[in-house]
């Protein structure tokens, strides 16, 4: 893959096993003093590295952090500590967990430190989509099957982010927390005087904090069906949108495309 986006001139950023040659290099860059700040506790610094197979050396960017409360009790037979491989400062009782980035970035530490963070982020969102929603829980050789399980689990995916998001709109909450929280209730709907009441009893153990979400959300909808009964169902759909992504509009209200508005 490497070789193939140099070909191309495609610029990568990739992160190498700690293979026995990855390690030397690390361990004889263990007590140099020239690391600098790779941002969010992480400290780096240049190097190069040929490995097995690779038609020559390349340039790799060595990364570390502190490990706090690491006991230091555990030693192998050659008095290592069995720790995986860490740096161990005994007389500060210190441990550091590293990692190595293979790239062909012309960069600072700490600008490609941040750069293979955000793929982190971005494969973050995968990972949630196969493990807690079932993205990747089905399987046949019919593609068009495939194609409409992976459509509609997309969708409640999505739908349920932006639900989310009207209870706690600065932060991502993952499905594996957030169903069990709002979901694991018991809903009575009364009727009286023509006006319809949902009540939730939750079974959670922080139905307190159910409850302030569930409140929210509520609160949001009677504003918008109170102040909004001019609205089309489109232009309601939007609020909802602008009130979900308020963190990154910041304030700012979607409008609908005007060939939406025609149809």
């Amino acid at each position: 893959m490497i070789s193939e986006a140099e070909r191309r001139g495609q610029a990568y950023l990739f992160k190498l096993r700690l293979t026995r040659t990855v390690k030397r290099v690390l361990e004889r860059a263990m007590r140099d003093t020239d690391w600098q700040d790779a941002g969010a506790g992480w400290q780096g610094k240049h190097g190069e590295i040929r490995l097995m197979g690779w038609s020559r050396q390349r340039r790799v960017v060595l990364l570390r952090r502190r490990l706090a409360g690491v006991m230091l009790t555990q030693r192998e037979a050659d008095g290592q500590l069995a720790l995986g491989f860490v740096e161990i400062d005994e007389a500060r009782q210190e441990a550091w967990e590293y990692a190595v980035l293979v790239t062909s970035l012309m960069a600072e530490v700490v600008t490609l430190g941040q750069l293979y963070r955000d793929r982190g982020d971005c494969e973050n969102n995968f990972d949630e989509l196969k493990n807690q929603w079932g993205w990747g829980g089905f399987t046949t050789h019919d593609l068009t099957r495939c194609r409409i399980m992976a459509r509609t689990v997309a969708i409640v995916a999505n739908w349920w982010n932006l639900y989310v998001r009207l209870a706690d709109p600065e932060h991502h909450r993952e499905a594996i927390t957030t169903r069990p929280l709002l979901l694991e209730a018991i809903a009575r709907q009364t009727n009286h005087a023509g006006r319809t009441t949902l009540t939730i009893s939750s079974t959670h153990g922080q139905r307190g904090r159910a409850r302030r979400a569930l409140t929210r959300i509520a609160a949001f909808f009677a504003e918008l069906r109170e102040t909004a009964e001019q609205l089309t169902d489109l232009d309601r759909w939007y609020r909802i949108l602008s009130r979900a992504l308020v963190k990154y509009l910041k304030g700012r209200q979607l409008d609908p495309p005007r060939r939406l508005q025609a149809a």
